[in-house]
């Protein structure tokens, strides 16, 4: 290896993303045997097929991962982030899982997620300053 240096690419491409992610599942997987990996991805979607929402996360080592939830302002509040949840939280127990965790902020979801049986594990203290960012989690054997 001839003298390796230091690059600053905030915008780099997908597949040097990858490369780096790569290199830290390989560690994960060589360290803990747990190779299994599901990407998580369900859309909230109207008629004409436009995404008005959806929920992105990830399967590893028996636990759901939920990164994304979202939904747009004008379809709030019907059940559907609700529906998202209960369909990732199924499919990972199908694929095994027994919790999931994420993370919101204080001006977020935090009682929406709570509802549905998430408690908070932890807590940053102002971030962003005057607020909170909690880190949640949820037995899966069933869902709320």
């Amino acid at each position: 290896m001839s003298n390796p240096i230091v690059i600053f690419d905030p915008y780099a491409a997908a597949d040097h993303r990858d490369v780096v992610q790569t290199i830290v599942d390989n560690h994960n997987v060589a360290t803990t045997g747990r190779a299994e990996w599901y990407p998580v991805a369900f859309f909230l979607k109207d008629e004409k097929g436009e995404v008005l929402g959806g929920l992105i996360g990830d399967i590893w080592a028996a636990w759901l991962h939920v990164r994304t939830l979202a939904v747009v302002l004008p379809v709030r509040g019907h059940g559907f982030g609700k529906e998202l949840m209960r369909r990732a939280e199924t499919y990972a127990v199908e694929r095994g899982c027994t919790d999931a965790f994420l993370d919101t902020f204080s001006f977020q979801a935090r009682p929406f997620y709570e509802k549905l049986g998430y408690r908070v594990f932890g807590t940053l203290e102002n971030h962003p300053v005057g607020h909170q960012h909690y880190f949640m989690t949820k037995k899966l054997d069933s869902y709320e």
